[in-house]
């Protein structure tokens, strides 16, 4: 037992396993290739959108380190940090839509958020699972308690789609962290969909003409979608075959399907949030990451891909099966 509590708190082997020195290396060469692409580009560049490069540029600088130093110590820290990076989506979302003047959905909402997190690091699965629902069940109990009915299925909706997103969908990368590769893993799913939205842009910019969602995201073109598609899916297969080396997962067909699933739910996810941002009449859900919009604007992507790379691989090959499970609650007699 005390091996599992071990495991949540160690950093050795932290650079052990070789996919994950690929992706440091590719995210450093990014950096580094980065200023070089801009400075050479710049004659073509506006200068609004030459100033606007450099600022999200070194915004990245900031960002890039705060991601990867919590993955890349311990298990516990990763699980941690995704707690942290969901609650401040939920904030975002909450005071964007205006849930957060409902303080107990807001409170309940929070605290499934660091439920999800203490399942994570209890390497308990079926509470895991089950907090989907449990949650839900109990926003919706309590949005009755005010005697409020006006209103009602508003607060439930926005409450239970937030804790969806944010609680239970950006909970799986949390729960990822149980497996003694979840390094790789959590780096193949974040750069993938990174790269996803540079390879969007660029294609978009590059070729792009048809809109496809003119009134969700009126900047997203045809060739932007299908670009994205056919480049992230290269990639993420490419890499995925390093990940997954030797197991179930490394053959073509499946490895295939893990980036479109990666590319496909990273631009929905994209839709998701555009969606949103348009019905309530905001450009970005707040202006905490300069050039970036705000937590969730960054996150966006990630929401759907989470949950669906979680299942996919998890059905393949689970998550840290070889470990005890339920570090934590055996010691109280649960």
């Amino acid at each position: 037992m005390n091996g599992g509590i071990e495991y949540l708190f160690s950093f050795k082997d932290a650079f052990a396993q070789p996919a994950t020195r690929v992706f440091l290396w590719i995210i450093l060469g990014a950096f580094v290739a980065a200023p070089i692409v801009m400075l050479a580009l710049q004659g073509r560049m506006s200068e609004a959108t030459r100033r606007d490069a450099w600022v999200r540029y070194r915004t990245w600088l900031l960002i890039a380190p705060a991601f990867l130093a919590p993955v890349l110590f311990a298990p516990a820290t990763a699980i941690a940090a995704v707690a942290v990076v969901s609650i401040l989506c939920y904030r975002e979302f909450a005071r964007a839509t205006g849930l957060f003047r409902e303080r107990s959905l807001s409170a309940i909402v929070a605290a499934g958020i660091v439920l999800v997190a203490c399942a994570s690091l209890d390497h308990w699965y079926g509470l895991f699972a089950a907090l989907t629902p449990l949650t839900v069940i109990v926003i919706a109990a309590a949005a009755v308690l005010p005697d409020s009915p006006k209103g009602y299925l508003q607060r439930v909706s926005l409450a239970s789609v937030a804790f969806l997103l944010f609680g239970s969908g950006l909970g799986h990368l949390g729960y990822i962290a149980n497996d003694p590769g979840y390094r790789a893993i959590l780096l193949l799913i974040l750069v993938s969909v990174q790269l996803n939205d540079i390879f969007a842009y660029v294609c978009g910019k590059s070729f792009g003409r048809r809109k496809l969602f003119p009134h969700t995201s009126p900047g997203k073109t045809l060739g932007g979608h299908l670009g994205a598609l056919v480049l992230t899916t290269a990639f993420a297969a490419a890499m995925g075959h390093v990940v997954f080396e030797g197991t179930a997962l490394d053959r073509w067909p499946a490895l295939i399907a893990l980036g479109l699933i990666i590319s496909v739910g990273g631009q929905l996810g994209d839709l998701v949030l555009g969606s949103i941002k348009r019905d309530i009449g905001v450009k970005d859900m707040a202006a905490t990451l300069p050039g970036h919009g705000g937590f969730l604007d960054r996150m966006n992507s990630s929401l759907l891909v989470a949950p669906a790379v979680f299942h996919f691989v998890g059905y393949a090959l689970g998550y840290g099966l070889e470990r005890e499970p339920r570090v934590f609650s055996s010691l109280v007699g649960f």
